[in-house]
């Protein structure tokens, strides 16, 4: 099988050499890894270490670089799509590690005849300091991230509604098309639904593996939380059934704590009580989980304080996407579909030009 590796990059000079490093070092064969990276009109120096890997002699069938205009990830990750030739798509964040064995056991599995494949993806930090583990171990709570399975690894093959560096066939593209760009931090939410419309299933599997680097620090997490919940926000108006209960649980969190605090100043103390009294229960439990589970720094002394901040940062992100979120579809129209399907008929062409 020919494998189309994807990167899309802005702005990443300071990752993008690991990974790099990580691409060179993989043990499928090389003349059978075709190499897609993205720049998205980055402003340091991502495009010159991108020709630096494509000049270097690793013996890849080839190293494609390209340019995005549109910044964002969707319209990146469709450039990548849009060049792509090989019969398996994998797609790697610029913040990614993965093994030297990664491409090799993503095709294994494929051949014994999964559709997509994937596996657990722990989260790592670079440069480690006792505050960056703190917002590791903050990152990798199920109280302070999210309590997706497909994060973590599994002792056996599953199937999941999404997966995270996933390798696809390529006729899934070719039957669902490209990504919606309109969306900016859901966009592979809303592809995975329209791939489990078209009978897919995504499969994790044990012995697939790759890491993610977590944000440095609280602020830049505070930015990342606060993305993710406007983006689920507005992606609510377009496509609802992408997104589970689990995403509106910081905004659920965010109006009971306004409601209940109105209601205390009314004189009805009780519900703000009880709310305080479950999320400090909750917050209490996952920062001794934290202890036990974790090497210990004394900054995880600040865990519960690091939990709410990030669920009121997610939370008061949906509540601005859900306000702006009317005006926003009303804007849309159909110009994102006309580009999944513009997508999907530029994939097809490629095989043909591929096979003639």
């Amino acid at each position: 099988m020919l494998v189309s590796l994807c990167v899309i990059a802005y702005n990443e000079e300071n990752v993008l050499n690991g990974l790099f490093r990580n691409i060179a070092s993989q043990t499928y064969p090389h003349d059978k890894i075709e190499v897609v990276l993205v720049d998205s009109n980055s402003t340091d120096n991502t495009r010159a270490m991108m020709e630096d890997f494509k000049n270097t002699q690793y013996n890849f069938k080839q190293v494609i670089i390209t340019t995005n205009e549109k910044y964002n990830q969707a319209s990146a990750w469709n450039c990548a799509l849009c060049v792509s030739t090989g019969d398996v798509i994998i797609r790697i964040d610029a913040h990614a590690q993965i093994p030297r064995d990664f491409i090799r056991k993503c095709v294994d599995n494929l051949e014994e005849g999964e559709d997509i494949v994937g596996g657990g993806r722990p989260n790592i930090v670079d440069n480690e300091t006792s505050w960056k583990l703190t917002l590791l171990a903050a990152e990798e709570s199920l109280f302070g991230s999210s309590i997706a399975e497909y994060r973590r690894p599994t002792e056996k093959k599953e199937y999941h509604d999404s997966l995270f560096h996933a390798a696809y066939r390529r006729e899934v593209f070719e039957k669902v098309g490209g990504f919606n760009e309109s969306l900016g931090r859901t966009e592979d939410n809303e592809l995975h639904y329209r791939i489990r419309e078209a009978g897919y299933k995504m499969c994790s599997c044990p012995d697939i593996i790759s890491f993610q680097h977590t944000r440095n620090s609280l602020r830049r997490m505070i930015k990342q939380k606060y993305g993710n919940g406007y983006w689920i926000g507005l992606t609510f108006g377009v496509c609802r059934g992408c997104l589970s209960y689990f995403h509106f649980a910081p905004f659920v969190f965010l109006m009971a704590l306004i409601a209940f605090t109105v209601a205390a100043c009314l004189g009805y103390a009780y519900p703000l009580m009880f709310l305080g009294l479950a999320y400090g229960m909750f917050d209490f439990t996952n920062t001794v989980g934290c202890f036990m589970t974790k090497k210990v720094k004394p900054q995880f002394l600040v865990l519960p304080f690091i939990f709410p901040i990030l669920h009121l940062a997610y939370g008061i992100g949906t509540f601005v996407g859900l306000v702006k979120m009317p005006f926003w579809k009303h804007k849309l129209k159909d110009i994102p579909y006309k580009r999944i399907e513009e997508v999907r008929q530029i994939m097809l062409k490629n095989r043909a030009d591929r096979e003639n």
